[in-house]
């Protein structure tokens, strides 16, 4: 089915596009209150599981504000539950695994994921929502990156220290290669499954990318980010990369992993990203910090303007530095939305050539 607005899709293949697509980040979430009506009638993973109310949820933002890509409203640690682990997501508390992996010995409780079996469920709510946008706009798929995985499996819970999760890569780097290479394998035939349900774009989050010092960072996540997006890559869709906290291995991620789109988290100067980008011909993604969006929609627009003028250009995608917030006031973030969207690119393309022509 064509996508009449496939602004999205042309901006990952850095083809022109009149302005930039933009989305954002947990865009299906609670700041909408119609999403937090469903989240009365259902818990946060029940919602997962039930390829109707994700679909319900993946779309509002299509269609009450008006972005220019759905992603599909799912978790990053549906992987380590199919692989076997006792996931429960409780309010105010966050995600927990009750049985953490940490030795040798834990893995062999750990299973390889056919996907159509142990995920049918985000395939399934992939499919209906693919049919239900009817073209409008392009559908994003996702997934989480090995180290990140790794981090939530090893520690059990949402952390800050990161202290097992790390002390395992000093001090056990066998069990630590051992386990990032399952998680790679597991989490890119994910990424192929979620293509072939009907994601037309896969996004994988290196969430705790920033946790790890750039000697770390190279030898246990960036292998395992690399070959996920590999994987992922032989479904034929655009493949977005985002590791906050590691803007600056922008350059190897792009080498590494071969994505189309460099995400870039909030913490990047936007000007430097858009060189990184040109440099390697990547798109890039970005980078509005997301608490921006607390401030005036006079402000907001100004700061969207501000981010767009220094980083607009082949294949950018106007996106939040990370997640929004969940009490960010909706107007404020269709202020962002709208001030993208009233965006010109051509006439920002002009406007810099006549300045550079001017010096």
């Amino acid at each position: 089915m064509p996508t009449p607005n496939d602004l999205f899709l042309r901006a990952c293949r850095r083809e022109p596009v009149e302005r930039p697509p933009v989305w954002m980040m947990r865009q299906a979430g609670r700041y909408l209150p119609e999403y937090r009506a469903v989240r009365q009638k259902a818990d946060f993973l029940t919602m997962c599981h039930t390829p109707e109310l994700a679909t319900e949820v993946t779309l509002q933002p299509v269609e009450l504000l008006g972005v220019d890509a759905a992603i599909i409203f799912s978790d990053i640690l549906v992987v380590p539950a199919a692989m076997g682990m006792a996931l429960t997501v409780d309010e105010g508390i966050g995600p927990q695994f009750a049985d953490p992996v940490r030795t040798l010995r834990d893995l062999a409780r750990l299973r390889d994921v056919e996907p159509e079996d142990g995920l049918r469920f985000h395939l399934d709510a992939l499919r209906m929502t693919r049919g239900a946008l009817q073209g409008r706009v392009p559908l994003i798929g996702f997934a989480g990156a090995p180290w990140t995985l790794f981090a939530y499996m090893t520690e059990g819970k949402g952390t800050k220290q990161f202290a097992v999760s790390k002390r395992l890569l000093f001090a056990d780097p066998t069990f630590s290669h051992t386990l990032l290479g399952r998680i790679a394998e597991n989490v890119g035939r994910f990424l192929v499954a979620q293509a072939a349900a009907g994601a037309q774009a896969l996004q994988i989050f290196d969430s705790w990318a920033g946790s790890l010092a750039p000697r770390e960072f190279r030898e246990f996540a960036l292998p395992y980010l690399a070959r996920t997006a590999q994987i992922a890559k032989t479904a034929g869709v655009p493949v977005i990369c985002f590791a906050p906290g590691a803007g600056w291995a922008l350059g190897e991620i792009a080498e590494a992993t071969g994505c189309d789109v460099l995400g870039v988290d909030w913490h990047t100067d936007p000007a430097w990203a858009r060189g990184v980008a040109d440099a390697t011909k990547r798109g890039v993604q970005g980078n509005l910090d997301p608490c921006a969006l607390y401030a005036s929609p006079a402000d907001i627009r100004a700061r969207t303007e501000a981010m767009l003028a220094a980083i607009d250009g082949p294949g950018f995608i106007a996106n939040l530095g990370h997640g929004i917030l969940p009490d960010v006031p909706v107007a404020h973030a269709r202020a962002f939305i709208e001030t993208v969207q009233a965006w010109d690119s051509r006439r920002a393309h002009s406007a810099a050539q006549a300045a550079e022509v001017g010096r």
